[in-house]
Protein backbone atom coordinates (compact mmCIF):
# COMPACT_ATOMS: atom_id res chain seq x y z
CA UNK A 1 0.00 0.00 0.00
CA UNK A 2 1.38 3.49 -0.96
CA UNK A 3 2.21 5.72 2.53
CA UNK A 4 0.62 8.59 2.10
CA UNK A 5 -0.35 11.56 4.57
CA UNK A 6 -2.03 14.68 4.02
CA UNK A 7 -0.77 18.30 5.54
CA UNK A 8 -3.06 21.43 6.19
CA UNK A 9 -1.70 24.18 7.01
CA UNK A 10 -3.58 27.76 8.34
CA UNK A 11 -1.90 30.91 7.11
CA UNK A 12 -3.03 33.90 8.63
CA UNK A 13 -3.75 35.13 5.83
CA UNK A 14 -6.69 35.45 3.33
CA UNK A 15 -7.15 38.63 1.30
CA UNK A 16 -3.95 39.10 -0.74
CA UNK A 17 -4.21 36.08 -3.15
CA UNK A 18 -1.15 37.14 -4.83
CA UNK A 19 0.89 36.47 -1.20
CA UNK A 20 -1.07 33.16 -0.62
CA UNK A 21 -0.45 32.14 -4.39
CA UNK A 22 3.23 32.60 -3.41
CA UNK A 23 2.77 30.38 0.09
CA UNK A 24 1.05 27.58 -2.15
CA UNK A 25 3.70 27.89 -4.69
CA UNK A 26 6.14 26.27 -1.96
CA UNK A 27 4.48 23.22 -2.58
CA UNK A 28 4.61 22.22 -6.21
CA UNK A 29 8.38 22.84 -5.69
CA UNK A 30 8.53 19.53 -3.93
CA UNK A 31 7.79 16.75 -6.41
CA UNK A 32 5.75 13.55 -4.91
CA UNK A 33 3.51 16.17 -3.57
CA UNK A 34 0.33 17.32 -5.19
CA UNK A 35 -1.56 20.27 -4.00
CA UNK A 36 -5.52 19.40 -3.32
CA UNK A 37 -7.13 22.59 -2.29
CA UNK A 38 -6.48 26.45 -1.29
CA UNK A 39 -9.78 27.67 0.80
CA UNK A 40 -9.06 31.67 1.71
CA UNK A 41 -11.42 33.26 4.42
CA UNK A 42 -12.11 36.97 4.09
CA UNK A 43 -13.45 37.86 7.16
CA UNK A 44 -11.07 34.90 9.20
CA UNK A 45 -8.19 36.42 7.19
CA UNK A 46 -6.74 32.91 6.98
CA UNK A 47 -6.58 30.10 4.26
CA UNK A 48 -6.60 26.44 4.65
CA UNK A 49 -4.22 24.79 2.61
CA UNK A 50 -4.30 21.19 1.78
CA UNK A 51 -1.34 18.94 0.11
CA UNK A 52 -0.71 14.83 0.17
CA UNK A 53 1.68 12.67 -0.55
CA UNK A 54 4.46 10.76 0.83
CA UNK A 55 5.30 11.67 4.25
CA UNK A 56 9.13 12.74 3.21
CA UNK A 57 7.60 14.91 0.84
CA UNK A 58 5.28 16.19 2.55
CA UNK A 59 7.42 17.14 5.28
CA UNK A 60 9.42 18.76 3.29
CA UNK A 61 7.06 20.97 1.59
CA UNK A 62 4.82 21.60 4.67
CA UNK A 63 8.71 23.47 5.86
CA UNK A 64 8.78 25.38 2.62
CA UNK A 65 5.05 26.55 3.40
CA UNK A 66 5.55 27.38 6.78
CA UNK A 67 9.36 29.62 5.83
CA UNK A 68 7.63 31.47 3.18
CA UNK A 69 4.41 32.14 5.36
CA UNK A 70 6.84 33.43 7.72
CA UNK A 71 8.61 35.72 5.27
CA UNK A 72 5.68 36.67 3.72
CA UNK A 73 3.03 37.13 6.78
CA UNK A 74 3.47 40.29 9.73
CA UNK A 75 1.12 38.92 12.54
CA UNK A 76 1.51 43.01 13.80
CA UNK A 77 -0.76 43.51 11.12
CA UNK A 78 -2.77 40.76 11.32
CA UNK A 79 -6.38 41.01 12.04
CA UNK A 80 -9.53 38.34 11.33
CA UNK A 81 -12.29 36.25 13.23
CA UNK A 82 -10.72 33.16 13.47
CA UNK A 83 -8.44 32.31 16.71
CA UNK A 84 -4.54 32.64 15.81
CA UNK A 85 -1.08 33.09 17.03
CA UNK A 86 1.39 32.53 13.91
CA UNK A 87 1.88 32.87 10.87
CA UNK A 88 1.36 29.73 9.63
CA UNK A 89 -1.42 29.18 13.33
CA UNK A 90 -1.38 25.06 13.14
CA UNK A 91 -0.29 22.59 10.79
CA UNK A 92 -1.69 19.25 11.06
CA UNK A 93 -0.58 15.64 9.42
CA UNK A 94 -3.26 13.55 9.16
CA UNK A 95 -2.73 9.67 7.84
CA UNK A 96 -4.69 8.57 4.63
CA UNK A 97 -3.24 4.93 3.98
CA UNK A 98 -0.24 2.51 4.74
CA UNK A 99 0.73 5.34 7.80
CA UNK A 100 -0.84 4.46 11.57
CA UNK A 101 -1.64 7.20 13.95
CA UNK A 102 1.55 6.49 15.65
CA UNK A 103 3.57 6.74 12.67
CA UNK A 104 2.09 9.98 11.74
CA UNK A 105 3.00 11.47 15.75
CA UNK A 106 6.54 10.56 14.50
CA UNK A 107 6.35 12.70 11.31
CA UNK A 108 4.69 15.08 12.71
CA UNK A 109 7.65 15.97 15.56
CA UNK A 110 10.05 15.91 12.72
CA UNK A 111 8.45 18.34 10.88
CA UNK A 112 7.99 20.50 14.66
CA UNK A 113 11.62 19.58 14.91
CA UNK A 114 12.28 21.35 11.26
CA UNK A 115 10.51 23.92 11.77
CA UNK A 116 12.81 25.18 15.21
CA UNK A 117 15.95 24.52 14.13
CA UNK A 118 15.48 25.89 10.52
CA UNK A 119 12.77 28.13 9.80
CA UNK A 120 13.65 29.77 13.47
CA UNK A 121 9.57 29.19 14.65
CA UNK A 122 8.49 28.77 17.54
CA UNK A 123 6.63 25.57 17.64
CA UNK A 124 3.69 23.97 20.27
CA UNK A 125 2.96 19.99 19.57
CA UNK A 126 -0.96 19.22 20.75
CA UNK A 127 -3.88 16.59 19.93
CA UNK A 128 -2.14 13.42 19.18
CA UNK A 129 1.44 14.95 18.87
CA UNK A 130 1.02 16.41 22.41
CA UNK A 131 4.16 16.36 24.68
CA UNK A 132 2.56 16.99 27.63
CA UNK A 133 -1.27 16.23 28.35
CA UNK A 134 -2.08 19.81 29.20
CA UNK A 135 -0.90 21.10 25.49
CA UNK A 136 -3.52 18.48 23.44
CA UNK A 137 -5.90 20.71 22.92
CA UNK A 138 -5.65 23.60 20.73
CA UNK A 139 -8.06 25.80 22.67
CA UNK A 140 -5.52 25.34 25.28
CA UNK A 141 -2.07 25.69 23.55
CA UNK A 142 -3.89 28.99 21.46
CA UNK A 143 -5.27 30.25 24.15
CA UNK A 144 -4.33 34.34 24.64
CA UNK A 145 -3.72 34.01 20.70
CA UNK A 146 -0.88 36.29 19.37
CA UNK A 147 -1.80 38.98 21.58
CA UNK A 148 -0.88 37.17 24.40
CA UNK A 149 2.19 34.82 23.07
CA UNK A 150 4.79 36.92 24.61
CA UNK A 151 3.64 36.94 27.99
CA UNK A 152 3.16 33.22 27.78
CA UNK A 153 6.56 32.65 26.17
CA UNK A 154 7.73 33.98 29.72
CA UNK A 155 5.80 31.47 31.33
CA UNK A 156 8.53 28.62 31.65
CA UNK A 157 5.46 26.46 32.18
CA UNK A 158 4.69 27.06 28.44
CA UNK A 159 8.01 26.85 26.58
CA UNK A 160 7.69 25.18 23.40
CA UNK A 161 8.22 22.60 22.02
CA UNK A 162 10.76 22.95 19.50
CA UNK A 163 12.18 26.35 18.25
CA UNK A 164 13.06 29.72 20.21
CA UNK A 165 11.07 30.46 23.29
CA UNK A 166 11.66 33.95 22.74
CA UNK A 167 8.88 36.05 21.29
CA UNK A 168 9.02 36.60 17.22
CA UNK A 169 6.53 39.27 17.07
CA UNK A 170 6.92 38.82 13.02
CA UNK A 171 5.51 35.25 13.11
CA UNK A 172 4.64 33.97 15.78
CA UNK A 173 4.21 30.86 16.90
CA UNK A 174 2.85 27.45 14.52
CA UNK A 175 0.64 24.44 16.38
CA UNK A 176 1.94 20.89 14.93
CA UNK A 177 -0.44 18.01 15.44
CA UNK A 178 -1.11 14.46 13.89
CA UNK A 179 -4.84 14.18 13.64
CA UNK A 180 -7.22 12.19 12.14
CA UNK A 181 -8.81 12.51 8.89
CA UNK A 182 -11.55 14.56 9.12
CA UNK A 183 -14.63 14.28 6.76
CA UNK A 184 -17.42 17.16 6.12
CA UNK A 185 -20.27 15.11 5.60
CA UNK A 186 -24.36 16.03 5.13
CA UNK A 187 -27.57 14.22 5.16
CA UNK A 188 -30.03 15.44 3.21
CA UNK A 189 -33.99 15.37 4.25
CA UNK A 190 -37.58 16.00 2.80
CA UNK A 191 -37.75 18.43 4.76
CA UNK A 192 -37.62 22.24 4.40
CA UNK A 193 -37.65 22.31 8.43
CA UNK A 194 -34.49 23.89 10.34
CA UNK A 195 -35.58 22.69 13.59
CA UNK A 196 -36.47 19.57 12.48
CA UNK A 197 -33.01 18.90 11.01
CA UNK A 198 -31.47 20.33 14.18
CA UNK A 199 -33.34 18.15 16.25
CA UNK A 200 -32.04 15.08 14.18
CA UNK A 201 -28.20 16.70 14.56
CA UNK A 202 -28.73 16.50 18.50
CA UNK A 203 -29.87 12.91 17.92
CA UNK A 204 -26.67 11.63 16.71
CA UNK A 205 -24.09 14.13 17.61
CA UNK A 206 -21.48 13.10 20.67
CA UNK A 207 -22.52 16.55 22.32
CA UNK A 208 -26.23 15.61 22.11
CA UNK A 209 -28.85 18.34 23.93
CA UNK A 210 -29.56 20.28 27.16
CA UNK A 211 -31.49 17.81 28.86
CA UNK A 212 -34.99 19.03 29.87
CA UNK A 213 -37.99 17.31 32.06
CA UNK A 214 -40.66 16.43 30.69
CA UNK A 215 -40.71 17.60 27.11
CA UNK A 216 -37.74 17.60 25.51
CA UNK A 217 -38.44 20.68 23.73
CA UNK A 218 -40.00 22.90 25.99
CA UNK A 219 -39.68 21.17 29.76
CA UNK A 220 -37.30 23.10 32.22
CA UNK A 221 -33.84 22.56 31.72
CA UNK A 222 -31.80 20.20 33.71
CA UNK A 223 -29.19 21.90 36.21
CA UNK A 224 -26.33 19.42 38.11
CA UNK A 225 -25.27 20.62 41.30
CA UNK A 226 -23.57 23.97 40.15
CA UNK A 227 -26.52 24.78 38.73
CA UNK A 228 -24.63 23.88 35.01
CA UNK A 229 -27.11 22.54 32.01
CA UNK A 230 -27.26 18.42 32.58
CA UNK A 231 -26.33 17.40 28.77
CA UNK A 232 -27.48 14.18 27.00
CA UNK A 233 -24.95 12.77 24.32
CA UNK A 234 -25.65 11.75 21.45
CA UNK A 235 -25.73 8.64 19.12
CA UNK A 236 -22.48 9.05 17.78
CA UNK A 237 -19.01 8.97 18.97
CA UNK A 238 -16.14 11.66 17.28
CA UNK A 239 -19.52 13.99 15.32
CA UNK A 240 -20.11 17.46 15.54
CA UNK A 241 -23.48 18.41 13.86
CA UNK A 242 -26.31 20.93 13.06
CA UNK A 243 -29.36 21.12 10.99
CA UNK A 244 -29.81 24.32 8.32
CA UNK A 245 -31.84 24.32 5.41
CA UNK A 246 -29.63 25.46 2.12
CA UNK A 247 -31.96 27.67 0.10
CA UNK A 248 -29.88 26.52 -3.53
CA UNK A 249 -31.29 22.96 -2.87
CA UNK A 250 -34.48 23.92 -1.40
CA UNK A 251 -34.25 20.94 1.44
CA UNK A 252 -32.85 20.99 5.38
CA UNK A 253 -29.58 18.91 5.84
CA UNK A 254 -27.65 17.34 8.80
CA UNK A 255 -24.38 19.33 8.52
CA UNK A 256 -22.02 16.84 10.57
CA UNK A 257 -17.83 16.84 10.71
CA UNK A 258 -16.79 13.18 11.29
CA UNK A 259 -13.92 13.60 13.40
CA UNK A 260 -12.82 9.84 13.67
CA UNK A 261 -13.97 8.12 11.04
CA UNK A 262 -12.02 4.95 12.26
CA UNK A 263 -14.74 5.30 15.40
CA UNK A 264 -17.69 6.53 13.29
CA UNK A 265 -17.40 5.97 9.67
CA UNK A 266 -19.24 7.40 6.60
CA UNK A 267 -21.99 4.90 6.74
CA UNK A 268 -22.53 4.54 10.53
CA UNK A 269 -23.47 8.32 10.52
CA UNK A 270 -25.83 7.58 7.33
CA UNK A 271 -27.72 4.81 8.68
CA UNK A 272 -28.21 6.60 12.04
CA UNK A 273 -29.21 9.97 10.36
CA UNK A 274 -32.19 7.14 8.58
CA UNK A 275 -32.89 5.60 11.84
CA UNK A 276 -33.28 8.89 13.86
CA UNK A 277 -35.16 10.96 11.30
CA UNK A 278 -37.57 7.99 10.73
CA UNK A 279 -38.26 8.75 14.21
CA UNK A 280 -39.35 11.44 13.39
CA UNK A 281 -41.34 10.99 10.53
CA UNK A 282 -39.13 12.61 8.57
CA UNK A 283 -36.75 10.20 5.63
CA UNK A 284 -33.40 10.83 4.26
CA UNK A 285 -33.10 11.07 0.79
CA UNK A 286 -29.38 11.23 0.21
CA UNK A 287 -26.10 12.42 1.55
CA UNK A 288 -23.60 15.02 -0.06
CA UNK A 289 -19.75 14.85 0.72
CA UNK A 290 -17.65 17.97 0.93
CA UNK A 291 -13.96 18.00 0.31
CA UNK A 292 -12.35 14.71 -0.20
CA UNK A 293 -12.61 11.13 1.37
CA UNK A 294 -10.11 8.38 1.96
CA UNK A 295 -10.36 5.48 -0.55
CA UNK A 296 -10.44 3.02 2.29
CA UNK A 297 -13.48 4.85 3.80
CA UNK A 298 -15.67 4.33 0.58
CA UNK A 299 -14.75 0.57 0.16
CA UNK A 300 -15.75 0.11 3.76
CA UNK A 301 -18.78 1.82 3.49
CA UNK A 302 -19.34 -0.48 -0.19
CA UNK A 303 -18.62 -3.56 1.90
CA UNK A 304 -21.24 -2.75 4.79
CA UNK A 305 -24.56 -2.15 2.76
CA UNK A 306 -23.26 -5.41 0.55
CA UNK A 307 -23.47 -7.44 3.99
CA UNK A 308 -26.31 -5.89 4.80
CA UNK A 309 -27.59 -7.57 1.42
CA UNK A 310 -26.20 -10.72 2.43
CA UNK A 311 -23.30 -10.34 -0.85
CA UNK A 312 -20.22 -11.36 -1.36
CA UNK A 313 -17.77 -8.39 -0.25
CA UNK A 314 -15.02 -9.46 -2.57
CA UNK A 315 -15.95 -7.53 -5.29
CA UNK A 316 -13.87 -4.95 -7.31
CA UNK A 317 -13.35 -1.30 -5.68
CA UNK A 318 -15.23 -0.26 -8.52
CA UNK A 319 -18.23 -2.16 -7.70
CA UNK A 320 -17.63 -1.50 -3.58
CA UNK A 321 -17.44 2.35 -4.72
CA UNK A 322 -20.60 2.83 -6.33
CA UNK A 323 -22.31 0.68 -4.17
CA UNK A 324 -21.58 3.24 -1.20
CA UNK A 325 -22.33 5.90 -3.63
CA UNK A 326 -25.90 4.21 -4.60
CA UNK A 327 -26.41 2.96 -0.37
CA UNK A 328 -25.55 6.51 0.70
CA UNK A 329 -27.34 8.84 -2.12
CA UNK A 330 -23.63 10.83 -2.65
CA UNK A 331 -24.99 11.62 -5.85
CA UNK A 332 -28.50 12.98 -4.99
CA UNK A 333 -27.37 16.86 -5.41
CA UNK A 334 -24.38 16.85 -7.74
CA UNK A 335 -22.90 13.73 -9.54
CA UNK A 336 -20.02 12.30 -7.75
CA UNK A 337 -17.00 11.29 -9.34
CA UNK A 338 -14.41 9.12 -7.52
CA UNK A 339 -11.45 10.38 -9.31
CA UNK A 340 -12.10 13.59 -7.86
CA UNK A 341 -13.91 12.66 -4.96
CA UNK A 342 -11.48 10.05 -3.20
CA UNK A 343 -8.01 11.66 -2.55
CA UNK A 344 -5.85 8.49 -3.49
CA UNK A 345 -7.59 8.77 -6.70
CA UNK A 346 -6.97 12.30 -7.04
CA UNK A 347 -3.25 11.74 -6.09
CA UNK A 348 -2.65 9.64 -8.65
CA UNK A 349 -3.72 11.69 -11.55
CA UNK A 350 -5.11 10.62 -14.64
CA UNK A 351 -5.26 7.03 -15.61
CA UNK A 352 -3.28 5.81 -18.84
CA UNK A 353 0.50 5.85 -18.01
CA UNK A 354 0.66 2.28 -16.68
CA UNK A 355 0.36 -0.98 -18.46
CA UNK A 356 -2.24 -2.33 -16.07
CA UNK A 357 -4.41 1.05 -17.74
CA UNK A 358 -4.20 -0.53 -21.35
CA UNK A 359 -6.37 -2.64 -23.30
CA UNK A 360 -6.06 -6.66 -23.11
CA UNK A 361 -5.35 -5.85 -27.29
CA UNK A 362 -2.57 -2.73 -26.06
CA UNK A 363 -1.14 -5.13 -23.24
CA UNK A 364 -0.05 -7.68 -25.83
CA UNK A 365 1.35 -5.59 -28.53
CA UNK A 366 3.27 -4.00 -26.23
CA UNK A 367 4.63 -6.91 -24.92
CA UNK A 368 4.95 -7.86 -28.84
CA UNK A 369 6.96 -4.96 -29.63
CA UNK A 370 10.55 -4.63 -29.61
CA UNK A 371 11.22 -3.39 -26.17
CA UNK A 372 12.57 -5.22 -23.55
CA UNK A 373 9.97 -3.97 -21.16
CA UNK A 374 7.56 -5.56 -20.06
CA UNK A 375 8.74 -9.29 -20.38
CA UNK A 376 8.44 -12.43 -19.00
CA UNK A 377 7.93 -11.04 -14.81
CA UNK A 378 4.98 -8.54 -16.02
CA UNK A 379 3.18 -11.29 -17.80
CA UNK A 380 3.57 -13.94 -14.96
CA UNK A 381 1.96 -11.34 -12.86
CA UNK A 382 -0.75 -10.76 -15.44
CA UNK A 383 -1.24 -14.86 -15.78
CA UNK A 384 -1.38 -15.02 -12.29
CA UNK A 385 -3.93 -12.04 -11.75
CA UNK A 386 -6.18 -13.90 -14.02
CA UNK A 387 -5.66 -16.82 -11.88
CA UNK A 388 -6.53 -15.33 -8.71
CA UNK A 389 -9.78 -13.03 -10.96
CA UNK A 390 -11.18 -16.98 -11.55
CA UNK A 391 -11.07 -18.52 -8.00
CA UNK A 392 -12.81 -14.73 -6.89
CA UNK A 393 -15.30 -15.29 -9.75
CA UNK A 394 -16.39 -18.54 -8.37
CA UNK A 395 -16.47 -17.11 -4.82
CA UNK A 396 -19.01 -14.59 -6.13
CA UNK A 397 -21.10 -17.06 -7.79
CA UNK A 398 -20.73 -19.29 -4.92
CA UNK A 399 -22.07 -16.87 -2.59
CA UNK A 400 -25.42 -16.14 -3.83
CA UNK A 401 -26.44 -19.61 -5.41
CA UNK A 402 -29.85 -20.52 -4.63
CA UNK A 403 -30.03 -23.39 -1.72
CA UNK A 404 -26.59 -21.94 -0.19
CA UNK A 405 -27.85 -18.64 1.52
CA UNK A 406 -26.24 -19.89 4.87
CA UNK A 407 -22.63 -20.11 3.04
CA UNK A 408 -22.27 -16.55 1.80
CA UNK A 409 -20.57 -14.73 4.17
CA UNK A 410 -17.74 -18.01 3.46
CA UNK A 411 -17.64 -17.82 0.14
CA UNK A 412 -17.42 -13.59 0.55
CA UNK A 413 -13.98 -14.29 2.54
CA UNK A 414 -13.07 -16.56 -0.13
CA UNK A 415 -13.56 -14.05 -2.61
CA UNK A 416 -11.95 -10.98 -0.41
CA UNK A 417 -8.79 -13.65 -0.27
CA UNK A 418 -8.81 -13.57 -4.05
CA UNK A 419 -9.25 -10.08 -4.65
CA UNK A 420 -6.65 -9.32 -2.44
CA UNK A 421 -4.34 -11.39 -4.91
CA UNK A 422 -4.97 -10.48 -8.14
CA UNK A 423 -5.19 -6.82 -7.10
CA UNK A 424 -1.68 -7.17 -5.55
CA UNK A 425 -0.74 -9.05 -8.81
CA UNK A 426 -2.22 -6.61 -10.89
CA UNK A 427 0.41 -3.92 -9.39
CA UNK A 428 3.46 -6.33 -10.07
CA UNK A 429 2.73 -6.30 -13.30
CA UNK A 430 3.98 -2.84 -13.57
CA UNK A 431 6.31 -3.58 -10.22
CA UNK A 432 8.24 -5.49 -12.46
CA UNK A 433 8.96 -3.31 -15.60
CA UNK A 434 9.72 -0.79 -13.10
CA UNK A 435 12.21 -3.05 -11.18
CA UNK A 436 13.87 -3.42 -15.09
CA UNK A 437 14.17 0.28 -15.75
CA UNK A 438 15.83 0.65 -12.15
CA UNK A 439 18.73 -1.85 -13.07
CA UNK A 440 19.15 -0.41 -16.45
CA UNK A 441 19.23 2.98 -14.70
CA UNK A 442 21.72 2.11 -12.68
CA UNK A 443 23.92 0.85 -15.58
CA UNK A 444 23.55 3.98 -17.00
CA UNK A 445 25.06 5.76 -14.18
CA UNK A 446 28.48 7.74 -14.55
CA UNK A 447 31.64 5.74 -13.59
CA UNK A 448 34.62 7.91 -14.23
CA UNK A 449 35.71 8.48 -11.06
CA UNK A 450 36.36 5.81 -8.06
CA UNK A 451 33.86 7.06 -6.08
CA UNK A 452 31.31 7.37 -9.02
CA UNK A 453 32.32 3.30 -9.82
CA UNK A 454 31.75 2.23 -5.87
CA UNK A 455 27.98 4.49 -6.51
CA UNK A 456 27.51 2.78 -9.95
CA UNK A 457 28.04 -0.65 -8.50
CA UNK A 458 26.08 -0.53 -5.10
CA UNK A 459 22.90 0.70 -7.35
CA UNK A 460 23.30 -2.13 -9.42
CA UNK A 461 23.00 -4.17 -6.65
CA UNK A 462 20.27 -2.37 -5.34
CA UNK A 463 18.15 -2.69 -8.21
CA UNK A 464 19.47 -6.14 -8.44
CA UNK A 465 17.69 -7.09 -5.32
CA UNK A 466 14.47 -5.16 -6.35
CA UNK A 467 14.55 -6.75 -9.67
CA UNK A 468 14.45 -10.49 -7.53
CA UNK A 469 12.35 -9.33 -4.70
CA UNK A 470 9.42 -8.56 -7.36
CA UNK A 471 9.01 -12.04 -9.14
CA UNK A 472 9.83 -13.61 -6.19
CA UNK A 473 6.28 -11.45 -4.61
CA UNK A 474 4.50 -12.68 -7.56
CA UNK A 475 5.26 -16.11 -7.05
CA UNK A 476 4.38 -15.65 -3.34
CA UNK A 477 1.05 -14.33 -4.10
CA UNK A 478 0.44 -16.24 -6.94
CA UNK A 479 0.36 -19.39 -4.54
CA UNK A 480 -1.99 -17.88 -2.39
CA UNK A 481 -4.48 -17.79 -5.03
CA UNK A 482 -3.88 -20.99 -5.80
CA UNK A 483 -5.25 -22.07 -2.02
CA UNK A 484 -8.29 -20.04 -2.82
CA UNK A 485 -8.99 -21.75 -6.62
CA UNK A 486 -8.20 -25.28 -4.53
CA UNK A 487 -11.18 -24.49 -1.99
CA UNK A 488 -13.39 -22.98 -5.35
CA UNK A 489 -12.67 -26.10 -7.37
CA UNK A 490 -13.38 -28.84 -3.90
CA UNK A 491 -16.45 -26.24 -2.40
CA UNK A 492 -17.79 -23.93 -4.85
CA UNK A 493 -20.33 -23.99 -7.84
CA UNK A 494 -20.12 -26.83 -9.58
CA UNK A 495 -20.72 -25.71 -12.60
CA UNK A 496 -17.85 -23.53 -12.66
CA UNK A 497 -15.19 -25.71 -11.77
CA UNK A 498 -13.30 -25.68 -15.41
CA UNK A 499 -13.18 -22.08 -14.26
CA UNK A 500 -11.40 -22.97 -11.07
CA UNK A 501 -9.31 -25.30 -13.03
CA UNK A 502 -8.15 -22.64 -15.38
CA UNK A 503 -7.29 -20.52 -12.30
CA UNK A 504 -4.78 -22.92 -10.96
CA UNK A 505 -3.11 -23.42 -14.56
CA UNK A 506 -3.08 -19.41 -14.25
CA UNK A 507 -1.82 -19.46 -10.88
CA UNK A 508 0.92 -21.92 -11.54
CA UNK A 509 2.22 -20.59 -14.53
CA UNK A 510 2.72 -17.22 -12.87
CA UNK A 511 4.50 -19.26 -10.44
CA UNK A 512 6.69 -20.82 -12.55
CA UNK A 513 7.26 -17.90 -14.74
CA UNK A 514 8.08 -15.34 -12.02
CA UNK A 515 10.54 -18.60 -10.56
CA UNK A 516 12.23 -18.16 -13.83
CA UNK A 517 12.68 -13.98 -13.47
CA UNK A 518 14.29 -14.66 -10.14
CA UNK A 519 16.78 -16.84 -10.86
CA UNK A 520 17.99 -15.26 -14.18
CA UNK A 521 18.43 -12.16 -12.06
CA UNK A 522 19.93 -13.99 -9.04
CA UNK A 523 23.12 -14.54 -11.05
CA UNK A 524 23.75 -10.53 -10.72
CA UNK A 525 23.38 -10.41 -7.06
CA UNK A 526 27.57 -10.85 -5.31
CA UNK A 527 25.54 -11.94 -2.07
CA UNK A 528 25.76 -15.21 -2.37
CA UNK A 529 23.97 -15.90 0.80
CA UNK A 530 20.95 -14.16 -0.53
CA UNK A 531 20.96 -15.98 -3.64
CA UNK A 532 21.09 -19.41 -2.04
CA UNK A 533 18.17 -18.28 0.15
CA UNK A 534 16.07 -16.78 -3.05
CA UNK A 535 17.11 -20.02 -5.08
CA UNK A 536 15.88 -22.24 -2.02
CA UNK A 537 12.82 -20.54 -1.00
CA UNK A 538 11.91 -20.31 -4.68
CA UNK A 539 11.71 -23.87 -5.40
CA UNK A 540 9.67 -24.62 -2.43
CA UNK A 541 6.71 -22.30 -3.56
CA UNK A 542 7.48 -23.70 -7.27
CA UNK A 543 6.79 -27.46 -5.87
CA UNK A 544 3.87 -26.37 -3.80
CA UNK A 545 2.63 -24.54 -6.78
CA UNK A 546 2.88 -27.76 -8.75
CA UNK A 547 1.58 -30.01 -6.28
CA UNK A 548 -1.49 -27.52 -5.61
CA UNK A 549 -2.00 -27.59 -9.72
CA UNK A 550 -2.17 -31.42 -9.83
CA UNK A 551 -4.44 -31.53 -6.73
CA UNK A 552 -7.06 -28.68 -8.45
CA UNK A 553 -6.86 -30.67 -11.63
CA UNK A 554 -7.48 -33.86 -10.20
CA UNK A 555 -10.73 -32.53 -8.65
CA UNK A 556 -11.93 -30.94 -11.46
CA UNK A 557 -11.34 -34.14 -13.34
CA UNK A 558 -13.77 -35.87 -10.96
CA UNK A 559 -16.37 -33.47 -10.98
CA UNK A 560 -16.25 -33.56 -15.07
CA UNK A 561 -16.08 -37.26 -15.42
CA UNK A 562 -18.48 -37.80 -12.58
Amino acid sequence: MTRLIECVPNISEGRNAALIRQVTDQVETVEGVRLLDVDPGKATNRTVITFAGEPEAVIEAAVRVVRKASELIDMRKHSGEHPRFGATDVCPLVPISGVTMEECVEYARQLAKRLGEEVGTTVYCYENAATKPERKNLATVRAGEYEGLEAKLADPNWAPDYGPAKFNAKSGATAVSARDFLVAYNVNLNTTSSRRANAIAFDVREKGRIKRDGDPLTGPVVKDAKGEPVWEPGALKCVKGIGWFIEEYGIAQISMNLTNIRITPVHVAFDECCKQAEARGIRVTGSELVGLIPLNAMLDAGRYFLRKQQRSTGVSDAELIKIAIKSMGLDELAPFDPREKIIEYVLEGPRGGKLIDKTLEGFTHETASESIAPGGGSVSAAVGAFGAALGTMVANLSSHKRGWDDRWEEFSEYAEQGKRCHDELLRLVDADTDAFNAIMAAFRMSDGSDAEKRARHDAIQIATRGAIEVPFRTMEVALDALHVVKQMAEHGLPASASDAGVGALCARTAVLGAYLNVKINTKDLEDAAAVADYVKRGQAIADQACALEREVLDIIQNKVEG
